[in-house]
C-alpha cells in the first residue's frame, strides 16, 4: 500500500539555508523529490523518515525531527471523531532510546495535548487535560515493542474531547483509558503529527551517526 504524504507538511532535520539554521519545512511531495536522505519512498510504497540527532531544529528546541503534520488545523467539534493511525517500524533510535512517534498538537503553542513516545521499547503517552498545563500525566500503552518490529499506533479523539491511544505489536494490544480533554481545548485548533522526533538535545559532542529512523507502511487520517 502506497503511503500518501504528498500534501502533508514535513519538518526535516535539514536547515533552511546556510545562513538560516532553523529546520526546513516543506510538503511531502517536495521532500520526496528533493531530500531522499531524510524522506524516501521505498519499493513497497512505504516511506522512510530519518532524523539524525545532530541537525537543524525549530527555534524553541535543540531536538531534531523528521515528522509529518497535517497542513490544516481543526476544532474538536468539527467532526464526531478524529483519528490518526500509523503502521510503522522503528529501524533505529537515538542513544537516549526515546523518540516521539505521534502527536495531537495545538496551533501556536508548544504544549500539545498528546505526545506518544517509544521509550526503551515501551509505548507511552504524555497527556494534558488542560490547555497550557505545565506538566503531563504519563501512562504506558504497550511494552516489549522492539526495534525492527512492525507495530500500529492510533490516536482517536471525539468532538467531546474523549481521547484514546492504542498500540499493537506481535499480537498484543494496549489501550489507554480515561483520557479526557477539558473545556479549555474547545476554542483551540489542533492537528495530528507522526514520524520521529528525537527526545535528546544535540551538542557539539553528539556522534554524527546517532539518530532515529522509521518506516511508515500505512497512514490513515480521518475526521468524520
Amino acid at each position: 500500500m502506497t503511503v500518501n504524504i504528498d500534501t502533508l507538511i514535513i519538518t526535516t532535520p535539514v536547515a533552511k539555508s546556510e545562513t538560516d539554521p532553523v529546520a526546513l519545512e516543506l510538503t511531502g511531495a517536495q521532500a520526496l523529490a528533493t531530500l531522499p536522505d531524510v524522506v524516501a519512498r521505498l519499493s513497497d510504497g512505504s516511506v522512510r523518515l530519518t532524523a539524525p540527532t545532530k541537525g537543524a531544529s525549530s527555534k524553541s528546541t535543540h531536538r531534531t525531527r523528521c515528522e509529518w503534520k497535517e497542513p490544516v488545523y481543526w476544532a474538536l467539534n468539527s467532526a464526531a471523531r478524529h483519528r490518526n493511525h500509523q503502521t510503522m517500524v522503528l529501524e533505529k533510535v537515538n542513544l537516549a532510546q526515546k523518540v516521539v512517534i505521534a502527536q495531537l498538537h495545538v496551533k501556536d503553542d508548544d504544549s500539545p495535548p498528546i505526545k506518544v513516545f517509544w521509550n526503551k521499547a515501551r509505548i507511552t503517552v504524555g497527556f494534558r487535560t488542560e490547555f497550557n498545563q505545565l506538566t503531563t500525566s504519563s501512562s504506558t500503552v504497550l511494552t516489549d515493542v522492539p526495534l525492527g518490529a512492525r507495530f500500529d499506533i492510533s490516536i482517536e479523539v471525539t468532538a467531546a474531547g474523549a481521547c484514546t491511544v492504542s498500540a499493537s505489536c506481535n499480537g498484543r494490544t494496549g489501550t489507554t483509558s480515561g483520557l479526557q480533554l477539558n473545556e479549555t481545548w474547545a476554542t483551540r485548533t489542533l492537528n495530528f503529527h507522526g514520524g520521529v522526533y528525537n527526545q535528546v538535545d544535540y551538542t557539539d559532542t553528539t556522534p554524527p551517526e546517532d539518530g532515529s529512523v522509521c518506516v511508515i507502511s500505512q497512514l490513515d487520517l480521518s475526521h468524520a
